[in-house]
């Protein structure tokens, strides 16, 4: 399946960075942008999409991504996803003083927004790239979500 980074594509509509759009335009404006582009990467051919943090905020995006897609959430810790971020000068809320606390506060608002989306919840830890593939096609087959030749 082809894939696709809602951000990648946001960026490509707005012709500039997120973090330099979250600066001049605001979370707000963003958020518009980033409906309008699930909205239309929702429908459509089958694809993997992979969406930005913040996607699951907007009860309209959570409605399109859980109707028109299967929604797998990977859940991750503030901790783990800190130790990955923690040089990350990209994403637009984590530009403050105590990025943990952020972190925390972010996953607090969203987890159980995530949940309430999810059709699969695999929890990250640290395991490869191939093996955490190999989980999500698991739980897809299991599901019957996956159609083979």
């Amino acid at each position: 399946m082809p894939f696709v980074d809602s951000d990648h594509e946001i960026e490509v509509r707005i012709g500039c960075s997120i973090r330099e759009f979250f600066e001049r335009e605001g979370e707000a404006r963003f958020r518009d942008v980033e409906q309008d582009v699930l909205d239309a990467l929702s429908q459509g051919p089958a694809k993997v999409l992979s969406t930005g943090g913040g996607s699951v905020l907007r009860e309209l995006n959570r409605k399109h991504l859980g109707e028109r897609c299967r929604v797998v959430y990977l859940k991750s810790t503030p901790e783990e996803l800190f130790r990955r971020l923690r040089h990350d000068t990209n994403r637009p809320l984590l530009q403050v003083a105590d990025p943990l606390a952020k972190l925390r506060t972010l996953f607090d608002e969203r987890d159980p927004l995530y949940r309430a989306v999810a059709h699969f919840v695999l929890e990250t830890g640290r395991p490869s790239v191939s093996t955490l593939v190999n989980m999500i096609v698991m739980q897809l087959d299991l599901a019957g979500d996956i159609h083979k030749p």
